[in-house]
Formats: C-alpha cells, sequence, structure tokens
C-alpha cells in the first residue's frame, strides 16, 4: 500500500526526553511536560514557568489555541477555513492567522525560486490517487502560487486550484504558541508543534539539544527548528516517489534525504525545509545568503550532512 498518510514528515528525535529527565543544568522548579497532537502529528510541549500553580492553566489555554488554530489550518476538517477556501475558491474574511500564514506562504514561495508552493495540493491528490498521466497533466496545470489573491478582507484561488498548507502550518503553530507562552511568562520553554520552537534554552547559558534522525543534532536557543525528510512518506510501495512534488515538473522527487533549517521563526524554517529539498546546493547557498539568520542542513544521497550558513 502507499504510505501517504501525511504531506509532511518530521523527523525530530526523543532528545527532548532527556531535558524532562532533570539533573543540574535544569533549575527548580521542574519543567511541567505535555503531550498531545496538532495538525496530525505528535506535539510536546516542556513548559518552565516562575509560577509553577499556573502552569495547568498556561496548557489549558495552549489546547484551546490549538484547537482554535487547527479549525484554521487543517485540510481534515470540512468546517476548517482552509477547506472553505478549497471547497469554494474564495474566503471572505480570514483571520489574521490565515492571512499571515498565507504572506509568509509567498515570502517563501519567492526565497526560494518557487520551490515552496501549497498550489500543488491538486496533484498531489492525484498522485495520491493514482491518477493516469491526463488527470496528473490537469492537476499541474493549476499549479501557480502567484496567481492566488491575498488580502487583509478577501483571499481568491483560481478556479480548481485548491491550497495545502502542511509545509508552514505547523511551524506557524508553533510560533503563535510561543507567543502565547512568552506573553504568560514561560521561560526556557520548548514547544514542538510538528515543528520545533524554543523560548530561550534548557536553562540559563545552555542551549536544547535536538536529535535529528539519521544522525546529528541540533542546538536550539530562542530559535526554531523544521525538518524534510522526503522518503518518510511516499506515493508508491516501493519508495521511489516521495511525497515532495516539484512544482516546475509536477514529478515528486527531492535533491536531498533530509534538510533541517534553523531560524528566528518556526513557520519560515517549516516552508523553508520544503522547498529547499528540491533545490541544488547552489540555489541553497542563494537562500541562505539571502535570508538572515538561517542555518541549512542538508543530508545527501550518501548520508553526507552538507551545511549552509
Amino acid at each position: 500500500m502507499p504510505r501517504i498518510d501525511r504531506r509532511r514528515f518530521i523527523t525530530i528525535a526523543a532528545a527532548m526526553g532527556v531535558a524532562v529527565a532533570g539533573g543540574p543544568a535544569l533549575a527548580a522548579p521542574r519543567p511541567v511536560t505535555w503531550r498531545g497532537q496538532a495538525m496530525g502529528a505528535e506535539a510536546t510541549l516542556i513548559l518552565n514557568h516562575p509560577d509553577p500553580a499556573r502552569a495547568a492553566d498556561i496548557l489549558r489555554r495552549v489546547e484551546s489555541e490549538l484547537r482554535r488554530l487547527e479549525g484554521i489550518f487543517t485540510l481534515y476538517r470540512a468546517d476548517s477555513e482552509l477547506s472553505h477556501l478549497n471547497r469554494t475558491g474564495a474566503l471572505a474574511a480570514p483571520s489574521p492567522e490565515m492571512v499571515a500564514a498565507l504572506r509568509l506562504a509567498q515570502a517563501a514561495h519567492e526565497a526560494t525560486g518557487g520551490r515552496f508552493d501549497p498550489t500543488v495540493q491538486p496533484l498531489w491528490r492525484a498522485y495520491a490517487a493514482g491518477a493516469d498521466a491526463e488527470a496528473l497533466a490537469r492537476a499541474r496545470g493549476l499549479i501557480g502560487f502567484k496567481r492566488v489573491t491575498v488580502g487583509e478582507d478577501l483571499v481568491v484561488l483560481p478556479w480548481g486550484m485548491q491550497l495545502t498548507l502542511n509545509g508552514i502550518a505547523q511551524g506557524h503553530i508553533s510560533d503563535r504558541i510561543a507567543a502565547l507562552l512568552r506573553a504568560e511568562g514561560a521561560v526556557n520553554t520548548l514547544v514542538n508543534m510538528g515543528e520545533i520552537s524554543a523560548i530561550g534554552g534548557r536553562s540559563a547559558g545552555v542551549p536544547w539539544r535536538v536529535g535529528l534522525s539519521g544522525g546529528g543534532e541540533v542546538e536550539l536557543a530562542d530559535r526554531a527548528l523544521a525538518v524534510t525528510e522526503p522518503s518518510g512518506f511516499t506515493f508508491d510501495a516501493e519508495g521511489r516517489l516521495p511525497h515532495l512534488i516539484d512544482p516546475s515538473s509536477g514529478a515528486p522527487r527531492a535533491e536531498w534525504r533530509r534538510v533541517a533549517v534553523t531560524a528566528p521563526q518556526a513557520g519560515l524554517a517549516d516552508a523553508l525545509s520544503t522547498g529547499l529539498a528540491l533545490a541544488p546546493a547552489p540555489a541553497i547557498r542563494d537562500v541562505v545568503a539571502a535570508l538572515p539568520g538561517i542555518q541549512v542542513r542538508a543530508l545527501d544521497a550518501q548520508g553526507r550532512e552538507n551545511l549552509f550558513g
């Protein structure tokens, strides 16, 4: 059977569990750990707050905010903003979060030379359904994010076009949850809503250490991490057709086995990790040179890590 459950496959190892275990690096009080689901992915929050008595109330607010944000971005609820947009081709009075995510998607589309393109959704669905060549060609004709109109009061898609925000929504949600926690006074906190955002480090002067599947780890302090592994899910049982689609050719493919991006914001890291998984090394260098605070770790077919930035 094809392995196509999700468009994204996040490969973050359980290094965070080490942080929960305590030890001399953690200042009292001990952190509170929450585990749940966000956009169909496992989610984890390691919360440190100066007032531990408030932790339970803060976590309830986090859960409520997660439900609200999923009601905007998920493709798996017919009543979500994104589902309504895809079904009707227009979204009047979009939420500020939707507009912000689409604006960020436009910036990532431009930065990656069009490799990050949310309009691949019809083609993704066609590959997932095992469509014939004619249907694939029709779906390919619907790709083109520059044709999407994004306004504060109205979002409009050309006829037949649909969006997937799976390559940016989890990071954007991590940013929103991190902003909520900062406003509540959280310190030394790690937010993983499918992509990771760190508030401070594990403790004063000590970064969070996040392991990556396939080897390597990333240190984070007031930064974000997103990972794309194209072969994590494939359109075919043999694993020859990765779940990433090249907008320029319409073909499932990838340039790298794994791309990990650290950035100031998780939403930006999320979108870049998706687009740059399709980019050759010179194009990645150009993106890193153009965008401040970006670092890319790309694992090639031979398992060698290439560091950019």
